[in-house]
């Protein structure tokens, strides 16, 4: 009888040296608007060297999450640490790359004069690597095209280029693979994978659940709380099943009735959330894009209060995406 070969294992990241313990952290992180708990006293804390999936249906809190995470929204209470530092921090933006959910790029300027302006706001002037950024996304014979002229797909694949090419420690991405071919979607996760090696950390927000077995480790989220946070296995085997939108609806029953005490343990009694509030329906988001989120103090089209005081909001701000 021939055995069974053994998993892929995959390597141990590394760490970049001085990198602290944790490269992403949220201690009773609460943002609320009016009546509407968009995130509802969230803790977290993830090593370097990673990739996060933040898991969870539109209107769960994902955005809003990764704005106070990345300095662009003031908490109502709580903290939130990237690299060590309390958010929002104008010099740890440097640091962060952020692709937003919605494209900020500048319509009028061209692929190549996008790229080269968001990257020279970090300090990125080399142009061998605005190139390979380019290639990376597959935009290099398209550099001299406006981006207006570009399909939603392209205009994704240039956010993409924007929040890497000054190569961040630590990016957000969110939904980045929304009208994304599937091939290049592999190819996207792949230089995922290889950013992480790196010892880069990811945190990637989706509600598609065929992505999450791309992602080392996931945190369900639902109505501003994290149900359950673990690997793709270990989720498997808590909710006793192999399918993990399965096992999303499973925990999301669960806490229902009885929300977890600690998200990375089983879920323990507690009392009711309550029905979800409604969800807004504001302006674009405010964050501008991949660029502008992190670094440009003009903004974007759109941005500019966000980016040039981080915890300043705009008051048309998506409530609870």
């Amino acid at each position: 009888m021939t055995a069974a070969p053994e998993p892929a294992v995959r390597p141990e990241p590394a760490v970049r040296p001085g990198a602290p313990a944790a490269a992403i952290e949220a201690v009773a992180l609460r943002k609320d608007f009016g009546p509407i708990h968009a995130v509802d006293g969230i803790d977290m804390c993830l090593p370097p060297g990673r990739i996060y999936g933040l898991l969870g249906p539109n209107g769960s809190g994902k955005t809003t999450l990764i704005r106070l995470l990345t300095g662009l929204a003031s908490a109502t209470s709580g903290t939130a640490r990237v690299l060590g530092v309390a958010m929002p921090s104008r010099a740890n933006l440097a640091r962060i790359g952020y692709m937003t959910q919605s494209d900020g790029i500048y319509p009028e300027l061209s692929v190549w004069e996008n790229l080269s302006f968001f990257a020279a706001l970090y300090g990125q002037t080399d142009r061998a690597q605005l190139v390979a950024a380019l290639e990376f996304v597959e935009l290099e014979t398209r550099a001299g095209t406006p981006a207006q002229d570009l399909s939603g797909g392209m205009r994704r694949r240039l956010s993409m280029a924007c929040a890497l090419a000054h190569h961040p420690s630590v990016i957000f991405l969110d939904e980045p693979t929304v009208g994304v071919d599937p091939a290049l979607r592999v190819q996207f996760w792949d230089h995922f994978h290889r950013l992480a090696a790196d010892g880069a950390t990811l945190l990637v927000s989706s509600h598609v659940m065929d992505e999450a077995d791309r992602c080392d480790e996931l945190l369900f989220i639902r109505d501003g709380h994290v149900l359950a946070q673990g690997t793709p296995a270990e989720l498997r085997t808590r909710a006793g099943t192999d399918n993990l939108e399965t096992a999303f609806l499973t925990f999301a029953a669960m806490t229902a009735a009885t929300p977890p005490a600690d998200p990375a343990g089983p879920p323990g009694p507690a009392a009711s959330d309550g029905p979800p509030g409604p969800v807004g329906t504001g302006a674009a988001d405010p964050a501008g894009s991949a660029g502008a989120a992190a670094a440009d103090p003009a903004g974007s089209a759109g941005a500019a209060t966000s980016a040039v005081d981080p915890t300043a909001e705009s008051g048309s701000e998506e409530i609870a995406r």
